[in-house]
């Protein structure tokens, strides 16, 4: 006898029920960090980054004198591939090295008690990459060790809610604000997850870095950590209309 066709996996987004309705969407936005060095004058940076059509930072390196990077967003991950790579391949691009290590990719995602899909996996993300009221960034690829999947689910939950509180807390008073990405095999290095922290100032940022490694998820499962890019944005992209 044939074996009976296994269940579709459920890849959707979803959401808290809305009038007793479930939410759920297969759109998602996906963020893209480059880094280069080389670069002694970002200007044409700026302009290249202007023509693309899409929401776009460009951060300069805190780190790096001469360093720079692009943070491009698209709900098409085709765009990465047919819009932006002829875009790399020539001029401001052509004449800065990319540092590859740094190269973040993921994608936006729910844990199933959001109230509004559009706002969490679209609106906010992108407001929050392109407020010119936070131009401070740091952005960091991370992996969590196997064992935390072994854990029961209300463990898992409880660990997550005390990193969670923590995060709340300096949003809830305008000191950092995080985008949270997955990147389940599409990270080079087989990460778990990006996250960006933004904010007016840097000092909070690092604050929060510090404050998290109390935590038991970061102390005690987390696999790896970084590296870190921090940059302040020197040109942001008007967020364009959705369609």
């Amino acid at each position: 006898m044939p074996r009976p066709t296994p269940d579709k996996p459920d890849i959707l987004e979803h959401g808290s029920p809305r009038d007793g309705q479930p939410q759920a969407t297969d759109r998602r936005l996906f963020i893209q960090l480059l880094v280069f060095t080389g670069c002694r004058d970002t200007k044409p940076v700026f302009d290249a980054a202007a023509k693309l059509n899409t929401p776009a930072v460009v951060y300069e390196d805190v780190l790096d004198p001469t360093g720079v990077a692009l943070l491009t967003l698209s709900e098409d991950p085709a765009f990465f591939v047919s819009t932006l790579r002829p875009v790399l391949q020539r001029e401001p691009f052509t004449s800065i090295t990319l540092k590859p290590g740094f190269t973040m990719f993921g994608r936006t995602y729910t844990l199933g008690y959001e109230t509004d899909l559009e706002e969490t996996l679209f609106t906010r993300p992108t407001r929050t990459a392109l407020n010119p009221a936070w131009p401070w960034a740091v952005w960091y690829p991370l992996r969590r060790a196997g064992a935390f999947a072994q854990l029961p689910g209300e463990e898992q939950r409880a660990i997550l809610m005390e990193h969670g509180v923590i995060g709340m807390a300096f949003g809830a008073h305008d000191m950092a604000h995080d985008i949270r990405l997955m990147c389940h095999g599409m990270d080079t290095n087989d990460n778990d997850f990006v996250v960006g922290l933004v904010g007016k100032n840097l000092h909070p940022l690092s604050a929060v870095v510090q404050a998290m490694r109390k935590t038991k998820q970061t102390s005690q499962y987390l696999e790896r950590l970084g590296p870190f890019f921090v940059g302040h944005a020197a040109w942001q992209s008007k967020e364009l209309e959705r369609k």
